[in-house]
This record gives C-alpha cells, structure tokens and sequence, in this order.
C-alpha cells in the first residue's frame, strides 16, 4: 500500500485539485491573454509525453492525496491523444472528478470521446454571444463553433456544463445581462471572471479591469440577485441565485475579493513544472526528474517540497506585486 502524503503548505492548506495543462497553444488570440500574433511556443521536446503526463497524475492521485483534475491550457482541445490521456487518468481511480476548461472549438467532434473517456464535465471560455463582440476579443469568426460546441457537450452528458466570462470594460461590459439571460435559458451556469494580471503583454491595469461589485451592479439592474444557500468551500466562485432561483450566477473576483486563505490548487505546467499559485513567480521542475529516471517517491516528495513554499495571498495589491513571466496560456488555468 503506497502511503499517502497530504500536499499541505505552511499555512496548513491542503491543495486536492490539480490543474494541468496539456499545452500553451491555442487557436484563438484573446486580447487580454495574448498579442494577435500569437506567442513562441514551447518546443514540443520540452512539453510532457503522454506516458509523462499520466505518470505525473498518478503520483499526484496515489501519493498526494489528489481529488480533481482538470485539464487545462493553452487549449487542450487541440493537444493529441487527449481522450487517451482522460481515460488512462480515469483509469487511476473511478472516483476522481475529471473536467476540462476549453474555448469550445473542437467539442463538436471531442465532446462524444471525451465522455467516453470518462471526462465529467466541461467549462467553457465566453466572453460574448455577439459574433462582432466575440471576432473583436478573439480575433476569430467562430462564436458559431463554440456554441454548437456547448450543445454538442450538453447531448454528450458533459454537465453540469459552466460557462466562465471575462469582462471588458467599453467592449462587451455592457453585455453581462445578456450573457446571463441566455446562460439560464439554455441551463448553462454562468462565471464571471475579474480580468487578471496574466496577460503576455503586461498591459493590465486595476483602473481598467471591470470589479466583481460593477458586474454585480449591471446584473441587478435586469434580475434580482440573492447570496446562494450552499457553503462556498474552497470554490473560487461567489454563488447568487437568480430570480430566486434555481438558477445561479457565480462571480470570481480573484483580485477585488481573493479567496486565497481556502485555495485547494495546485498547477502542473505542460513543461512539467510544479507552480503552487497561479501567480507565483517560482517552479519546481518535475520534468527533468521524470527523465533522469528518478523513482516515484522522490518526485512526490519533491512535490511536496515544492508546495510547502506557497506563500499567504497573490499579493496583487501589494505595492512590489510583479506580474509572472508567464501568462496564463503557458501556466495553465
């Protein structure tokens, strides 16, 4: 029986929840992740194998105490052999929770494999329902991919199926009602995200992003909106019913309300690099473990090393915050 060691750090958090991203490529150009030409991404020797990846998310499952696992990028849609990764994950443990967060291209003809696989469910990146608003973020012409890619996921079972927005102030902020109408008629649970400081430009700004208190207030102008009932947990998101119900509307508001004191992540990079906050500036190289023939138990103690580092908080409104060399495409969400 292999012993398991909780990834706890020195403020006595448990991380359960392991985000990995599978690639930092992706076939959109979002305005507030990446320039519209695109990023150097990393040479494919450098990004974890398939056997990698799975060995990595056993250590995590039978060593570390890990619970959920999501698949994350860059787009992990467009990352091959992804439905053999989910199913070999699911192989680990039936017990495992398994989603996905993807821009919705591609799920039209994975989302049927993906449930087969034994993926669970899926959240989808959407900014807007307006096709000049979503060519104007995305700088592509394929809201109509992402959203029959949303019903393809809806017939392939892959609910409860949560729907996450970021907004922009003077391009589509005026647009949260909207997106919230058409979330609740089509049974999709909306997210909105307040735009963080993982940008490959560095052009974010506190004075330009959109609160979680000014998207509340657009949502209230439209519907009535009441704290949810449920305990939030180690959840990122704010729950808020809607019309009294049963629906709800979640905001994440990692920078104006942080939820760091009951965050249970921890992050694998598709390079093999262990990051114990989204916004820490160091990481713990397990790749280079992995290929030096190290056993098992050394990684995983190596994990745990590298998790007991973690500090307090982001430290956003720290004065000598400084924004992570990588944006979020390479970290992974």
């Amino acid at each position: 029986m292999v012993q398991t060691t909780p990834l706890v750090d020195r403020f006595g958090r448990v991380a359960t929840d392991l985000r990995v991203s599978l690639t930092d490529r992706c076939n959109l150009r979002c305005s507030y992740c990446m320039p519209a030409e695109g990023l150097a991404w990393l040479p494919d020797e450098r990004v974890l194998s398939d056997d990698e990846v799975v060995r990595l998310i056993g250590i995590g499952v039978s060593r570390l105490g890990i619970r959920e696992v999501r698949f994350t990028g860059g787009e992990p849609l467009v990352r091959r052999g992804l439905s053999g990764i989910v199913a070999r994950t699911r192989a680990l443990d039936p017990g495992l929770e398994l989603s996905l967060t993807t821009n919705g291209l591609g799920l039209v003809r994975l989302a049927g494999p993906l449930a087969e696989a034994g993926l669970d469910r899926v959240n989808v990146s959407l900014d807007s329902i307006r096709p000049e608003t979503f060519h104007r973020i995305t700088r592509r012409d394929r809201l109509h991919d992402v959203l029959e890619g949303l019903q393809a996921a809806a017939d392939a079972g892959l609910g409860p199926i949560k729907v996450n927005a970021v907004l922009l102030r003077d391009v589509n902020d005026d647009q949260a009602a909207e997106l919230l109408a058409w979330a609740v008629e089509r049974g999709y649970e909306l997210r909105f995200i307040e735009q963080m400081p993982l940008d490959a430009q560095h052009g974010w700004t506190r004075e330009s992003m959109v609160t979680a208190e000014e998207t509340l207030e657009r949502l209230e102008k439209e519907f009535v909106l009441a704290p949810a009932a449920e305990p939030r947990g180690s959840a990122p998101a704010e729950l808020f019913t809607v019309d009294g119900g049963p629906a709800t509307v979640g905001v994440i508001a990692s920078v104006t309300r942080p939820f760091c004191g009951d965050c249970d992540r921890v992050r694998l990079t598709a390079d093999g690099q262990v990051r114990n906050c989204l916004f820490a500036r160091e990481e713990s190289d397990l790749r280079a473990a992995l290929r030096s023939g190290v056993p098992d138990a050394e990684i995983a103690r190596r994990w745990v090393s590298a998790m007991a580092g973690k500090r307090a908080g982001h430290g956003i409104d720290d004065p000598t915050f400084l924004q992570p060399d990588r944006p979020m495409s390479a970290i992974g969400g």
